[in-house]
């Protein structure tokens, strides 16, 4: 794949994970897993919800640069200014409806959205985004399931999120249980679809 199709794998995925964790958090259930976090470290720092997924972001990359710094390139810092603006600039435009039940079934299509995201960045194979990047290294260090390894790190990751004052709900438990189940069947499904047309 050449640089310019890796851009629009990133670019693509990194606007569609954003909208989409915005329709979830935003929907009234809480946050979606690592953006219980956001909200903690936005609360403490008293920054915007995308300044917040920037300045947790950068630990992470940080971190893989010690640990598996094959999981960082420019996609990662490309996906990682994507996505934290387009994560503020989504906001506004969430709008829901007064019957609760209609905005639980718009939270859990923004869950779906993002992992969607997730996995369409992640397929450019240019660097991952900070989370997916630890994420990746963890399950590739050890030889565990992506699934497994997510699942792990978004109960991590709410927990501490909580004790800075994040928002825990409906939206946080839906996201642990769906979110790696998601991304791993839609990097399948790409793999299958574009090594079958090639």
């Amino acid at each position: 794949m050449n640089t310019i199709k890796k851009i629009i794998w990133v670019v693509i995925g990194s606007v569609i994970a954003a909208f989409g964790i915005d329709l979830a958090i935003y929907a009234g259930f809480g946050g979606a897993t690592l953006a219980v976090l956001w909200q903690g470290v936005s609360c403490v720092l008293h920054i915007t919800l995308g300044q917040a997924s920037f300045v947790v972001s950068v630990v992470m990359i940080v971190f893989c640069l010690f640990y598996d710094c094959s999981q960082i390139y420019l996609g990662t810092i490309l996906y990682q200014i994507i996505y934290s603006v387009c994560t503020d600039l989504f906001q506004p435009l969430m709008h829901y409806t007064e019957t609760k039940i209609l905005n639980f079934f718009m939270m859990l299509m923004g869950i779906v959205l993002f992992a969607v995201g997730t996995a369409i960045y992640s397929y450019a194979d240019w660097g991952r985004g900070s989370y997916e990047a630890v994420t990746f290294a963890l399950a590739k260090k050890h030889s565990w399931q992506i699934k497994y390894v997510r699942i792990a790190l978004d109960a991590m990751v709410v927990l501490f999120g909580m004790f800075l004052g994040g928002k825990f709900g409906m939206c946080t438990i839906c996201t642990i249980l769906l979110s790696g189940v998601m991304i791993q069947k839609t990097l399948q499904l790409l793999h299958a679809m574009i090594e079958n047309k090639a």
